[in-house]
């Protein structure tokens, strides 16, 4: 899952959803520094990546883009499967997804003291270019693949993945839809677990 879903399987804790955002920039045991609430928020970001890479749903999806674009392919499907989300959007949600990425931005930036310098060196590339509601789009996938072959610097083409995406498009979001259903379930019974 990608940092879309990341928040939204955060419910409405503030803190939480920070910490979930911003958890891949947090190494180890280091999260141990942090406020309770978003301690919480890094450890159900990790809980939430190791039931993504061991759901079968997930790597039935992924397996489509593995001999293209190999250890990549994890992280494309991460953006897909948030494309999905911020397309369906009205399924998971009363909020307007413009509203909630505008509420994001501004916890995020309102609470700068608490993110790592990766995340704060990011933000205002995400607000920018207003990544969550990107996301909805395939016009919107193109500029984040693109965006993510500079960061990688073109070591894949992450681009072209846009081809497959249009191909597998029904069986993407079919999957999706049964194992976000999974995953949803998984985040409840962790939250009330930590």
């Amino acid at each position: 899952m990608n940092f879309l879903a990341h928040i939204y399987l955060s419910g409405d804790n503030d803190l939480v959803k920070i910490g979930n955002f911003m958890a891949d920039s947090i190494r180890g045991h280091s999260y141990e520094n942090y406020p309770d609430e978003i301690r919480k928020g890094i450890l159900l970001h990790r809980s939430i990546d190791s039931f993504t890479d061991t759901h079968p749903v997930y790597r039935q999806s992924k397996h489509r883009l593995h001999e293209k674009y190999g250890h990549y392919s994890g992280v494309i499907m991460d953006i897909f499967y948030d494309h999905f989300l911020a397309k369906n959007w009205k399924t998971y949600s009363d909020e307007k997804l413009e509203d909630y990425a505008e509420n994001f931005y501004t916890l995020l930036t309102n609470n700068q003291e608490s993110l790592t310098e990766r995340v704060k060196g990011m933000l205002p590339y995400m607000i920018g270019r207003n990544w969550l509601v990107s996301y909805a789009t395939i016009e919107g996938l193109e500029m984040i693949m693109f965006q993510m072959d500079h960061r990688t610097k073109n070591r894949v083409a992450m681009h072209e993945s846009i081809v497959e995406l249009k191909e597998f498009y029904t069986e993407f979001e079919n999957e999706f839809t049964l194992f976000f259903e999974a995953l949803r379930q998984h985040c409840k019974e962790k939250l009330a677990a930590l």
